[in-house]
């Protein structure tokens, strides 16, 4: 739970500061924030999960 939090506060901190660069605009980051929102709710949420957990364990291993 700890590394979702904080994933999405990384996430949201990179959205952030696209937005501020003019690098991307309020379109592309609703459709992003939107498209993230409906793939939690569907059946690719727990793999991709599973995959940021064992990529997050790899890390330290390095």
């Amino acid at each position: 739970m700890v590394i979702t939090i904080s994933l999405v506060a990384l996430f949201g901190l990179v959205l952030y500061f696209l937005l501020r660069s003019g690098s991307l605009g309020y379109g592309g980051a609703f459709t992003a924030g939107g498209f993230g929102f409906f793939l939690a709710s569907t059946g690719a949420a727990g793999p991709i999960n599973q995959m940021t957990e064992a990529i997050v364990q790899a890390i330290p291993n390095l």
